[in-house]
């Protein structure tokens, strides 16, 4: 398997403390560097790579390293240092222990975990050797097949680092799916989620009893034909080619928490004033009373929040579209992802966005018309939807069955009110008339869902809401 060491360290790792970890393999051990630079790599004799190091990431964000390792980090800010050890090589391991180990001893830190770097000795590596490529040729992919990249994760939650950032960019390159293999008791970021939603990508979860089943829907699985795919059940038929659901994923106890889910859309014309990141900030401030906290293009999320920052970062990789994830502090759970491209309407921000509430606390579902209007009259709303999901407040994504939200409203846009014939915007199917939202020669419409938060009726009316909204 293989294996992640973190080194959290309140000083910069400066080049003798990466040296001194990076002879953590003795001094004749291969040393060399991938990605422009960003990745040191201790090698094999025959110059395949035994451990990655990634370049240290200076995390200015709170909560953190409690949000995706349960470690405890130093005080704001400190520096977050990646060694990844390839696969299945226990000399490899102790190689990422020792340097993340010697590491935080000289910058003043801790490594993560804390079984795996106990020890400062040189590892002893004579004769040890890795797969060849293509298997070792990208650090983060375990498998490599024809149909998919198989990524093994050991994490408590797996997150979209900039490791798994590149194995899904290569995977996609190459026309292949990514299939993350993980032991039981992992969840996932809601980051990493929302990227496995093609197929044949998906989340594998080991289990005593299934062996392997789909994290995300339950499906038991097999390796068959160069990737994990669903065991097709006895009693299966061609007009119903049903598959077994894990028992696992099927044990849910109802904790009382919940999430509130936004997903919105603003379009903005390409403007040499524009800044990015405002839409956000303002339904942010209108659900919590507070800005998000920090952003990043990978998880952990580094810098304080800036929609300037995210801006020119946009700007500067323009016309490719830039991804971003945004988090919270660590008393209000939020996290959201945001998508800027640019298009033949202009800029767009396609925007989904999470918050946690334990069983004792109250989502703010009287401010969402209020956050709607500030959407549609200062961030140029396309158009919103509101849901309220049973889901652990802490936002992770586990191997259960969490079931889908209730959609509480949904909006739309000025300009697309505008555009639909027949007045049909205004005239709804629904017993509750949308709220206009804005100036009265231009509105906005909200429109408030009557289906009850406790069953599935809200999907009914939203059905007949889109049905009728498309002329169906």
């Amino acid at each position: 398997m293989t294996k992640d060491v973190i080194a959290l360290t309140q000083r910069m790792p400066d080049p003798w403390s990466m040296l001194a970890g990076l002879l953590s393999g003795g001094p004749d051990k291969l040393v060399d560097t991938t990605g422009e630079g960003a990745v040191v790599r201790l090698c094999d004799g025959e110059g395949r790579p035994l451990v990655s190091v990634e370049a240290p990431l200076l995390v200015q964000v709170a909560g953190e390293a409690e949000r995706l390792l349960g470690a405890t980090p130093p005080p704001v800010p400190y520096w977050w240092t990646e060694a990844r050890a390839t696969t299945g090589v226990e000399e490899a391991e102790r190689l990422a222990g020792t340097f993340a180990a010697r590491l935080a001893t000289l910058a003043d830190g801790s490594a993560w975990p804390p079984e795996a770097a106990r020890s400062l000795a040189v590892v002893k590596t004579e004769g040890v050797s890795v797969a060849p490529a293509p298997a070792a040729a990208q650090p983060t992919v375990d498998v490599l097949t024809d149909k998919v990249a198989v990524v093994i994760q050991d994490r408590p939650v797996v997150a979209m680092t900039a490791w798994l950032q590149d194995a899904f960019r290569t995977a996609a390159h190459a026309e292949l799916g990514l299939q993350i293999v993980t032991p039981p008791g992992t969840t996932l970021s809601p980051a990493v989620r929302d990227s496995l939603s093609n197929w044949p990508s998906r989340w594998v979860l080991r289990d005593e009893r299934e062996g392997y089943y789909d994290g995300l829907t339950g499906a038991v699985l097999r390796w068959q034909e160069g990737m994990f795919a669903p065991v097709v059940a006895a009693d299966a038929t061609p007009d119903d080619p049903r598959t077994p659901v894990a028992a696992s994923y099927q044990e849910v106890t109802d904790t009382g928490e919940r999430q509130l889910a936004v997903t919105f859309r603003t379009v903005h014309p390409a403007d040499d004033r524009l800044v990015l990141g405002g839409a956000l900030e303002s339904i942010w401030r209108e659900l919590t009373g507070e800005p998000p906290a920090g952003w990043g293009t990978a998880e952990p999320a580094n810098l304080p929040w800036s929609p300037r920052q995210i801006t020119d970062l946009a700007y500067e990789r323009a016309p490719e579209p830039t991804w971003f994830v945004v988090v919270g502090s660590p008393g209000r759970p939020g996290l959201a992802t945001v998508r800027i491209s640019r298009t033949k309407a202009g800029v767009e921000e396609h925007t989904t966005l999470a918050f946690g509430y334990g069983p004792e606390e109250e989502p703010p579902v009287d401010a969402l018309p209020r956050a709607a209007e500030l959407l549609a009259t200062r961030h140029r709303l396309q158009s919103m939807l509101v849901q309220l999901r049973k889901a652990r407040r802490d936002l992770a994504v586990p191997p259960r069955f969490e079931g889908p939200g209730v959609p509480l409203a949904f909006a739309l846009g000025a300009e697309e009110v505008r555009q639909m014939p027949d007045d049909r915007a205004r005239r709804t199917p629904l017993s509750q008339q949308p709220v206009p939202l804005g100036p009265k020669t231009r509105p906005a419409l909200y429109y408030p869902l009557p289906g009850d938060p406790s069953d599935l009726s809200g999907w009914q009316d939203f059905e007949r809401l889109m049905r009728h909204l498309k002329g169906a």
